[in-house]
């Protein structure tokens, strides 16, 4: 699953990144440069499940539409994740994590409601263990880093507004990762918000 995701995020990149963008009006009379209404705001919610473990979060991002075909920008996380006890999946013990982090993001769309994303995180996650085993309690923090690939829709007007729903992966292998089990599978994340952008200037 990861590698095929991996393989089908590289093609559309690659098409993207050699398409040509027609816009509906006569590009010439487009103002050229910064526009400061190609800036929006927003974020969403994230969902991640698999067996024993339940994830939920925000994800509040600030970004810029470079084109009608590509937005950057920079998110942020905050994370709270669950992993129930289980004597044969995870040797009876009960994981309870909270993670922030954040890193710059890129989003590609081939067509106007398709866009496939990419996102770079840092995370450090604050791991809270319980071994019902014995009892004991260990607690610690840890750093990791991921890298986000998904695949979403979007109903997306510049300038306007927008909204997303996203279904992605961790495609790195760091252990520590927040979207990873104790086992070390990727997770599957769910994202879906919404983004506005600023007003243009009233400048004459």
């Amino acid at each position: 699953m990861k590698k095929f995701l991996l393989s089908l995020l590289s093609f559309l990149f690659i098409t993207a990144a050699f398409s040509q963008y027609t816009p509906d009006d006569n590009s010439d009379d487009q103002p050229k440069g910064f526009r400061k209404e190609n800036i929006f705001i927003g974020g969403g919610l994230n969902l991640g499940f698999i067996s024993n473990i339940f994830q939920i979060g925000v994800s509040p991002e600030i970004g810029y539409s470079v084109a009608e075909w590509l937005d950057a920008g920079v998110g942020f996380n905050l994370n709270y994740s669950s992993e129930r006890a289980d004597p044969y999946y995870n040797g009876n013990v009960r994981y309870r994590n909270f993670n922030y982090g954040g890193g710059p993001f890129v989003r590609i769309y081939p067509i106007h409601f398709l866009f496939v994303q990419g996102q770079f995180e840092a995370n450090w996650i604050k791991v809270n263990a319980k071994d019902y085993n014995t009892g004991y309690i260990n607690e610690g923090t840890f750093g990791s880093t991921s890298l986000i690939g998904g695949i979403g829709y979007t109903q997306r007007i510049i300038g306007q507004s927008s909204y997303y729903f996203m279904v992605g992966m961790d495609l790195l292998n760091d252990i520590n990762s927040p979207y990873r089990d104790y086992n070390g599978t990727a997770i599957p994340i769910v994202r879906g918000g919404f983004n506005i952008y600023l007003r243009p200037s009233r400048k004459k």
